[in-house]
Protein backbone atom coordinates (compact mmCIF):
# COMPACT_ATOMS: atom_id res chain seq x y z
CA UNK A 1 0.00 0.00 0.00
CA UNK A 2 1.02 3.39 -1.23
CA UNK A 3 1.10 6.55 1.60
CA UNK A 4 1.76 10.29 0.81
CA UNK A 5 4.15 11.72 3.41
CA UNK A 6 3.49 15.35 4.76
CA UNK A 7 4.26 18.31 3.49
CA UNK A 8 5.37 21.04 5.20
CA UNK A 9 4.02 23.70 7.16
CA UNK A 10 4.14 26.92 5.52
CA UNK A 11 4.92 30.49 6.67
CA UNK A 12 1.40 31.77 5.82
CA UNK A 13 -0.87 33.32 8.41
CA UNK A 14 -2.85 30.31 8.78
CA UNK A 15 0.31 27.94 8.65
CA UNK A 16 -1.66 25.29 6.26
CA UNK A 17 0.13 22.22 4.94
CA UNK A 18 1.53 22.47 1.62
CA UNK A 19 0.41 19.95 -0.88
CA UNK A 20 1.31 21.84 -4.17
CA UNK A 21 4.61 20.22 -4.55
CA UNK A 22 4.33 16.56 -5.94
CA UNK A 23 3.30 14.54 -3.39
CA UNK A 24 5.72 11.55 -2.49
CA UNK A 25 4.59 7.73 -1.90
CA UNK A 26 5.79 4.59 -0.82
CA UNK A 27 5.45 1.06 -0.69
CA UNK A 28 5.91 -1.49 2.69
CA UNK A 29 8.14 -3.38 -0.05
CA UNK A 30 10.00 -0.37 -1.19
CA UNK A 31 10.15 2.31 1.41
CA UNK A 32 11.89 4.30 -0.52
CA UNK A 33 10.10 7.65 -1.58
CA UNK A 34 10.19 8.78 -5.11
CA UNK A 35 8.18 11.53 -6.23
CA UNK A 36 4.95 10.97 -7.58
CA UNK A 37 2.05 13.25 -8.64
CA UNK A 38 -2.10 11.92 -8.01
CA UNK A 39 -2.91 12.87 -11.62
CA UNK A 40 -6.05 12.38 -13.00
CA UNK A 41 -5.15 9.50 -15.17
CA UNK A 42 -4.04 7.86 -11.71
CA UNK A 43 -7.76 8.91 -10.54
CA UNK A 44 -9.42 7.30 -13.49
CA UNK A 45 -7.50 4.08 -12.79
CA UNK A 46 -9.20 3.39 -9.13
CA UNK A 47 -11.05 0.35 -8.58
CA UNK A 48 -12.63 -1.75 -6.26
CA UNK A 49 -10.25 -3.94 -4.63
CA UNK A 50 -12.39 -5.04 -1.18
CA UNK A 51 -15.56 -5.56 -0.10
CA UNK A 52 -17.28 -5.45 3.49
CA UNK A 53 -20.52 -6.37 4.25
CA UNK A 54 -20.31 -5.78 7.87
CA UNK A 55 -23.18 -3.69 8.49
CA UNK A 56 -27.08 -4.54 8.42
CA UNK A 57 -27.87 -1.03 7.55
CA UNK A 58 -26.85 2.26 6.01
CA UNK A 59 -23.43 3.40 7.18
CA UNK A 60 -23.49 7.11 7.95
CA UNK A 61 -19.97 8.30 8.50
CA UNK A 62 -16.25 8.09 8.02
CA UNK A 63 -12.90 9.10 9.39
CA UNK A 64 -9.31 8.29 9.20
CA UNK A 65 -6.82 8.41 11.74
CA UNK A 66 -3.82 11.14 11.47
CA UNK A 67 -1.58 7.87 10.37
CA UNK A 68 -4.12 6.69 7.91
CA UNK A 69 -3.64 3.51 8.95
CA UNK A 70 -6.98 3.02 10.41
CA UNK A 71 -10.48 4.16 9.60
CA UNK A 72 -13.40 3.79 11.24
CA UNK A 73 -17.39 3.51 10.69
CA UNK A 74 -20.97 4.42 12.19
CA UNK A 75 -23.74 2.99 10.85
CA UNK A 76 -27.44 3.32 11.67
CA UNK A 77 -27.16 -0.24 13.15
CA UNK A 78 -25.80 1.65 16.08
CA UNK A 79 -22.12 -0.19 15.14
CA UNK A 80 -18.44 1.26 15.19
CA UNK A 81 -16.00 -0.83 12.88
CA UNK A 82 -12.69 0.47 12.94
CA UNK A 83 -10.73 -1.30 9.26
CA UNK A 84 -6.95 -1.41 9.04
CA UNK A 85 -5.74 0.20 6.04
CA UNK A 86 -2.61 -1.33 5.39
CA UNK A 87 -3.89 -5.04 5.91
CA UNK A 88 -7.25 -4.56 3.92
CA UNK A 89 -9.48 -6.54 6.47
CA UNK A 90 -11.36 -5.72 9.69
CA UNK A 91 -9.90 -4.64 13.03
CA UNK A 92 -12.31 -4.33 15.44
CA UNK A 93 -16.30 -3.60 15.90
CA UNK A 94 -17.92 -2.16 18.80
CA UNK A 95 -21.73 -1.52 19.49
CA UNK A 96 -23.40 1.50 20.90
CA UNK A 97 -27.05 0.06 21.20
CA UNK A 98 -28.13 1.67 24.57
CA UNK A 99 -26.77 5.62 22.89
CA UNK A 100 -27.01 5.02 19.16
CA UNK A 101 -23.92 6.41 17.15
CA UNK A 102 -23.09 8.63 14.12
CA UNK A 103 -20.68 11.35 13.29
CA UNK A 104 -17.28 9.43 14.84
CA UNK A 105 -14.08 10.65 14.96
CA UNK A 106 -10.94 9.80 15.89
CA UNK A 107 -8.84 11.99 18.25
CA UNK A 108 -5.37 12.86 17.47
CA UNK A 109 -4.49 8.85 19.25
CA UNK A 110 -6.09 6.22 16.89
CA UNK A 111 -6.99 4.57 20.10
CA UNK A 112 -9.85 6.70 20.70
CA UNK A 113 -12.93 8.65 19.32
CA UNK A 114 -15.63 11.01 19.82
CA UNK A 115 -19.23 10.90 18.92
CA UNK A 116 -22.48 11.38 18.80
CA UNK A 117 -25.46 9.66 20.29
CA UNK A 118 -28.75 9.28 18.43
CA UNK A 119 -30.98 8.67 21.27
CA UNK A 120 -31.44 8.77 25.00
CA UNK A 121 -29.98 12.25 25.11
CA UNK A 122 -27.69 14.42 23.12
CA UNK A 123 -24.50 13.56 25.21
CA UNK A 124 -21.28 13.59 23.19
CA UNK A 125 -19.43 10.26 23.92
CA UNK A 126 -15.16 9.99 24.26
CA UNK A 127 -14.28 6.48 24.12
CA UNK A 128 -11.43 4.22 23.98
CA UNK A 129 -11.25 1.92 21.23
CA UNK A 130 -8.62 -0.32 23.12
CA UNK A 131 -10.82 -1.55 26.12
CA UNK A 132 -14.48 0.05 25.11
CA UNK A 133 -14.84 2.45 27.92
CA UNK A 134 -16.21 5.74 27.89
CA UNK A 135 -13.40 8.39 29.05
CA UNK A 136 -15.96 11.41 28.89
CA UNK A 137 -19.16 12.46 28.41
CA UNK A 138 -20.07 16.52 27.11
CA UNK A 139 -23.44 17.65 27.40
CA UNK A 140 -25.06 20.43 26.80
CA UNK A 141 -26.65 20.09 23.55
CA UNK A 142 -30.71 19.86 23.94
CA UNK A 143 -31.22 18.60 19.95
CA UNK A 144 -29.75 15.73 17.75
CA UNK A 145 -26.05 16.97 17.41
CA UNK A 146 -25.31 16.75 13.11
CA UNK A 147 -22.30 18.31 12.88
CA UNK A 148 -18.86 17.10 14.88
CA UNK A 149 -15.74 17.24 13.47
CA UNK A 150 -12.16 17.76 15.61
CA UNK A 151 -9.37 20.17 15.36
CA UNK A 152 -6.54 19.40 13.33
CA UNK A 153 -4.58 21.29 15.59
CA UNK A 154 -4.80 20.57 19.53
CA UNK A 155 -7.79 18.78 21.36
CA UNK A 156 -10.58 21.21 20.51
CA UNK A 157 -13.48 19.71 18.72
CA UNK A 158 -17.17 21.25 17.40
CA UNK A 159 -20.16 19.72 17.49
CA UNK A 160 -23.37 21.26 15.78
CA UNK A 161 -26.88 20.61 16.66
CA UNK A 162 -30.07 22.77 15.26
CA UNK A 163 -29.53 25.31 18.72
CA UNK A 164 -25.93 25.53 18.81
CA UNK A 165 -22.74 25.44 17.81
CA UNK A 166 -20.57 24.08 20.28
CA UNK A 167 -16.36 24.38 20.86
CA UNK A 168 -15.43 21.51 23.36
CA UNK A 169 -11.84 20.39 24.60
CA UNK A 170 -11.43 16.56 25.11
CA UNK A 171 -9.74 17.58 28.48
CA UNK A 172 -12.96 19.46 30.00
CA UNK A 173 -16.55 18.19 29.87
CA UNK A 174 -17.52 21.63 30.47
CA UNK A 175 -18.26 23.24 26.83
CA UNK A 176 -16.15 26.02 25.94
CA UNK A 177 -18.24 28.41 24.17
CA UNK A 178 -21.31 28.24 21.97
CA UNK A 179 -22.78 30.34 18.96
CA UNK A 180 -26.51 29.77 19.35
CA UNK A 181 -28.24 29.16 15.89
CA UNK A 182 -31.67 28.15 14.46
CA UNK A 183 -31.42 25.20 11.39
CA UNK A 184 -29.15 22.72 10.57
CA UNK A 185 -25.02 23.37 10.67
CA UNK A 186 -22.55 22.20 8.86
CA UNK A 187 -18.93 23.07 10.76
CA UNK A 188 -15.63 22.30 9.90
CA UNK A 189 -12.14 23.32 10.98
CA UNK A 190 -9.15 25.01 8.66
CA UNK A 191 -6.07 23.14 8.39
CA UNK A 192 -4.12 25.58 10.70
CA UNK A 193 -6.97 25.04 13.59
CA UNK A 194 -7.54 28.71 14.06
CA UNK A 195 -10.27 29.26 12.14
CA UNK A 196 -13.52 27.13 12.03
CA UNK A 197 -16.56 27.35 9.33
CA UNK A 198 -20.24 27.46 9.87
CA UNK A 199 -23.01 26.73 6.90
CA UNK A 200 -26.67 26.91 7.85
CA UNK A 201 -28.23 25.94 4.29
CA UNK A 202 -26.66 28.59 2.35
CA UNK A 203 -25.27 30.67 4.12
CA UNK A 204 -21.69 30.73 4.93
CA UNK A 205 -19.79 32.50 8.15
CA UNK A 206 -16.74 32.24 9.22
CA UNK A 207 -14.90 32.48 13.00
CA UNK A 208 -11.42 33.05 14.74
CA UNK A 209 -11.58 30.45 17.52
CA UNK A 210 -9.85 32.13 19.93
CA UNK A 211 -12.80 35.33 19.61
CA UNK A 212 -15.72 33.11 17.79
CA UNK A 213 -18.17 35.07 20.48
CA UNK A 214 -17.61 38.32 18.88
CA UNK A 215 -19.42 36.52 15.78
CA UNK A 216 -17.88 35.71 12.69
CA UNK A 217 -15.22 37.99 10.46
CA UNK A 218 -17.13 36.85 7.47
CA UNK A 219 -20.77 35.61 5.81
CA UNK A 220 -20.93 34.87 2.22
CA UNK A 221 -23.82 33.25 0.53
CA UNK A 222 -22.91 30.75 -1.25
CA UNK A 223 -23.77 30.71 -5.12
CA UNK A 224 -24.58 34.65 -4.76
CA UNK A 225 -21.47 35.60 -6.41
CA UNK A 226 -22.55 33.60 -9.59
CA UNK A 227 -25.99 34.51 -9.51
CA UNK A 228 -27.40 31.03 -8.32
CA UNK A 229 -30.51 31.58 -5.99
CA UNK A 230 -29.84 29.99 -2.93
CA UNK A 231 -33.43 29.30 -1.91
CA UNK A 232 -33.09 25.73 -2.14
CA UNK A 233 -29.44 24.99 -1.08
CA UNK A 234 -29.52 22.96 1.65
CA UNK A 235 -25.35 22.54 3.14
CA UNK A 236 -24.60 19.21 4.96
CA UNK A 237 -21.35 19.20 4.82
CA UNK A 238 -18.00 21.28 4.65
CA UNK A 239 -14.25 20.44 4.34
CA UNK A 240 -11.86 22.41 3.50
CA UNK A 241 -8.92 21.86 0.95
CA UNK A 242 -5.58 20.50 2.59
CA UNK A 243 -3.80 23.90 1.69
CA UNK A 244 -6.60 26.11 2.94
CA UNK A 245 -7.69 27.62 0.28
CA UNK A 246 -10.98 26.62 -0.99
CA UNK A 247 -13.97 24.80 1.57
CA UNK A 248 -16.18 22.22 -0.20
CA UNK A 249 -19.54 23.00 0.57
CA UNK A 250 -21.59 19.51 0.27
CA UNK A 251 -25.61 19.95 -0.18
CA UNK A 252 -28.35 18.17 -0.66
CA UNK A 253 -29.26 18.94 -3.73
CA UNK A 254 -28.31 18.89 -7.38
CA UNK A 255 -24.88 20.67 -7.01
CA UNK A 256 -21.64 20.70 -4.90
CA UNK A 257 -19.93 23.99 -4.32
CA UNK A 258 -16.53 24.98 -4.21
CA UNK A 259 -15.65 28.36 -2.32
CA UNK A 260 -12.74 30.84 -2.42
CA UNK A 261 -11.58 30.56 1.57
CA UNK A 262 -10.32 34.09 2.00
CA UNK A 263 -12.61 36.14 -0.80
CA UNK A 264 -15.74 33.13 0.28
CA UNK A 265 -16.91 33.80 -3.31
CA UNK A 266 -18.54 30.94 -4.74
CA UNK A 267 -15.90 29.56 -7.67
CA UNK A 268 -17.68 26.54 -8.88
CA UNK A 269 -20.81 24.42 -9.17
CA UNK A 270 -20.24 20.82 -9.46
CA UNK A 271 -22.94 19.48 -11.51
CA UNK A 272 -23.84 15.70 -12.81
CA UNK A 273 -23.95 13.37 -9.92
CA UNK A 274 -27.44 11.73 -9.22
CA UNK A 275 -29.58 13.74 -6.59
CA UNK A 276 -33.19 13.26 -4.85
CA UNK A 277 -36.05 14.77 -6.06
CA UNK A 278 -37.54 15.14 -2.24
CA UNK A 279 -36.45 17.70 -0.19
CA UNK A 280 -36.93 15.73 2.97
CA UNK A 281 -35.05 12.46 1.32
CA UNK A 282 -31.66 13.75 2.16
CA UNK A 283 -28.26 11.40 3.18
CA UNK A 284 -28.19 10.69 6.69
CA UNK A 285 -24.54 11.72 6.71
CA UNK A 286 -23.66 14.90 4.79
CA UNK A 287 -19.88 12.56 4.34
CA UNK A 288 -20.50 11.93 0.54
CA UNK A 289 -18.17 14.47 -0.88
CA UNK A 290 -14.39 14.72 -0.10
CA UNK A 291 -10.86 16.41 -1.49
CA UNK A 292 -8.22 14.57 -2.59
CA UNK A 293 -5.67 14.94 -0.41
CA UNK A 294 -3.54 17.60 -3.05
CA UNK A 295 -6.69 19.67 -2.90
CA UNK A 296 -6.85 19.49 -6.39
CA UNK A 297 -10.01 17.48 -7.11
CA UNK A 298 -13.47 16.38 -5.21
CA UNK A 299 -14.61 13.18 -4.71
CA UNK A 300 -18.34 12.59 -4.25
CA UNK A 301 -20.70 9.88 -3.80
CA UNK A 302 -24.67 9.52 -5.28
CA UNK A 303 -27.77 8.03 -5.55
CA UNK A 304 -26.85 6.32 -8.00
CA UNK A 305 -24.28 4.53 -6.35
CA UNK A 306 -21.54 5.91 -8.57
CA UNK A 307 -18.38 7.77 -7.69
CA UNK A 308 -17.76 11.24 -9.38
CA UNK A 309 -14.33 13.51 -9.68
CA UNK A 310 -14.05 16.73 -10.37
CA UNK A 311 -10.98 18.56 -11.47
CA UNK A 312 -10.50 21.88 -9.51
CA UNK A 313 -7.01 22.42 -9.84
CA UNK A 314 -7.53 22.04 -13.96
CA UNK A 315 -10.72 24.02 -13.79
CA UNK A 316 -8.97 26.99 -11.84
CA UNK A 317 -6.40 27.59 -14.40
CA UNK A 318 -9.36 28.60 -16.72
CA UNK A 319 -10.43 32.60 -16.53
CA UNK A 320 -13.75 33.34 -14.81
CA UNK A 321 -15.30 34.77 -17.75
CA UNK A 322 -14.54 31.31 -19.71
CA UNK A 323 -17.87 29.85 -20.80
CA UNK A 324 -19.14 27.73 -23.29
CA UNK A 325 -20.58 28.06 -26.37
CA UNK A 326 -23.23 25.79 -26.05
CA UNK A 327 -23.61 25.98 -22.48
CA UNK A 328 -22.06 22.44 -22.23
CA UNK A 329 -18.94 22.19 -19.65
CA UNK A 330 -16.08 20.10 -21.67
CA UNK A 331 -17.18 21.60 -25.07
CA UNK A 332 -15.05 23.23 -27.48
CA UNK A 333 -11.52 22.58 -25.00
CA UNK A 334 -13.32 24.57 -22.09
CA UNK A 335 -14.22 22.55 -18.76
CA UNK A 336 -16.16 25.21 -17.20
CA UNK A 337 -19.84 25.99 -17.97
CA UNK A 338 -22.41 28.85 -17.54
CA UNK A 339 -22.39 29.79 -13.86
CA UNK A 340 -18.97 27.79 -13.81
CA UNK A 341 -20.48 24.54 -13.89
CA UNK A 342 -18.29 21.83 -13.39
CA UNK A 343 -18.62 18.35 -14.69
CA UNK A 344 -17.16 15.69 -13.87
CA UNK A 345 -14.13 14.13 -15.30
CA UNK A 346 -14.64 10.40 -14.42
CA UNK A 347 -17.63 8.67 -12.98
CA UNK A 348 -16.42 5.18 -10.88
CA UNK A 349 -19.06 2.25 -11.40
CA UNK A 350 -19.15 1.47 -6.99
CA UNK A 351 -22.34 0.40 -5.47
CA UNK A 352 -25.86 -0.87 -6.56
CA UNK A 353 -27.40 1.45 -3.93
CA UNK A 354 -26.74 5.05 -2.42
CA UNK A 355 -23.08 5.50 -1.96
CA UNK A 356 -23.69 7.74 1.13
CA UNK A 357 -20.06 8.30 1.97
CA UNK A 358 -16.87 8.76 0.07
CA UNK A 359 -13.44 9.60 1.56
CA UNK A 360 -9.68 9.38 0.50
CA UNK A 361 -6.97 8.50 2.59
CA UNK A 362 -5.09 11.68 3.85
CA UNK A 363 -1.49 9.08 3.70
CA UNK A 364 -2.16 6.16 2.31
CA UNK A 365 -3.17 5.72 -2.04
CA UNK A 366 -6.44 4.34 -1.29
CA UNK A 367 -10.45 5.60 -1.19
CA UNK A 368 -13.11 4.25 0.58
CA UNK A 369 -16.92 4.63 -0.57
CA UNK A 370 -19.80 3.03 1.71
CA UNK A 371 -23.61 2.75 1.27
CA UNK A 372 -24.70 -0.65 3.30
CA UNK A 373 -21.54 -2.11 2.53
CA UNK A 374 -17.57 -1.13 2.39
CA UNK A 375 -15.55 -0.78 -0.26
CA UNK A 376 -11.73 -0.22 -0.14
CA UNK A 377 -10.28 1.32 -3.57
CA UNK A 378 -6.90 1.24 -5.36
CA UNK A 379 -5.16 2.36 -8.26
CA UNK A 380 -4.02 -0.14 -11.18
CA UNK A 381 -0.27 -0.31 -10.18
CA UNK A 382 0.73 0.07 -13.64
CA UNK A 383 -0.66 3.19 -14.31
CA UNK A 384 0.98 3.81 -10.43
CA UNK A 385 4.36 2.71 -11.95
CA UNK A 386 4.95 0.69 -8.74
CA UNK A 387 4.54 -3.16 -8.91
CA UNK A 388 4.71 -3.50 -5.51
CA UNK A 389 1.39 -2.01 -4.67
CA UNK A 390 -0.77 -3.75 -2.59
CA UNK A 391 -3.93 -5.57 -3.64
CA UNK A 392 -6.79 -6.78 -1.39
CA UNK A 393 -8.69 -8.16 -4.96
CA UNK A 394 -7.26 -11.62 -4.06
CA UNK A 395 -10.32 -12.06 -1.21
CA UNK A 396 -13.06 -9.44 -2.77
CA UNK A 397 -15.58 -10.35 -0.39
CA UNK A 398 -14.95 -10.09 3.43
Amino acid sequence: MSYFSQGQHSQQQQQQHSWQQPATIATPQHPQLAPVVLTSTILESFKVTKIFKDNTQIITSLDFDDSGTKCITSAEDESLHVYDCTAGKLHKTLFSKKYGVHLARFTHRSTNVVYASTKEDDTLRYLSLHDNRYIRYFKGHEKKVVALEMSPLDDQFIAGSEDAVRLWDLRSPNCQGAVSIVGRPAVAFDPSGLVFAVALDATLRLYDVKSFDQGPFQTAEIGSSLGIHSQNIRATQLEFSTDGKNILVTTSGDAHYVIDAYSVETKFKLTGHSYGTDPSDTFPSGGEASWTPDGKCVLSGSRDGWIYLWDIARASQEPMNVLNSNGASGSNGTLVGPNRELSPFKVLKAHSTPSHIVGFNPKYLMMVSGSTELAFWEPDPNIVGLDALHDFSSGVRH
